[in-house]
Parts: C-alpha cells; sequence; structure tokens
C-alpha cells in the first residue's frame, strides 16, 4: 500500500469519527425530546381524565347531543 492511499483512508476514517459524533449527539437530542413529549402526553391524558371525573362527579354529561339534533 503507498503512502497516499494511507493517507486517504487515515482521512475517511476521521471523517467517518467526526460523523459518528454528530449522529450520536443528534440521537441523543432526539431522546430527550421524545421524553419531554412522553412527558407532555402522560400529563395531558391525566388532566383529561382529571377533567371527565370531575364532570362526572358534578351531574354533568359528557357526551351529550347538541340542542340542534
Amino acid at each position: 500500500m503507498d503512502e497516499t492511499r494511507l493517507i486517504e483512508l487515515e482521512i475517511k476514517a476521521a471523517y467517518q469519527e467526526d460523523l459518528l459524533q454528530d449522529l450520536n449527539r443528534i440521537v441523543s437530542q432526539q431522546q430527550q425530546q421524545i421524553s419531554r413529549l412522553e412527558a407532555t402526553c402522560k400529563m395531558l391524558n391525566d388532566r383529561i381524565k382529571s377533567i371527565s371525573t370531575e364532570a362526572q362527579h358534578s351531574g354533568e354529561m359528557t357526551d351529550e347531543i347538541p340542542p340542534h339534533y
């Protein structure tokens, strides 16, 4: 293997390392965002259940048919 070919392989390896680090950072950020979104969905779901339960206890009909039907 000549010197030029070895240098080219080292350059490729360096670029791949940089790319791998960038991809790892991106995946980590995406996982954090997914975790935040899951927490938000859980909070909203709990709030909807709470509102539904409150409405049932207060005697309100949650599935009431509109008057024009």
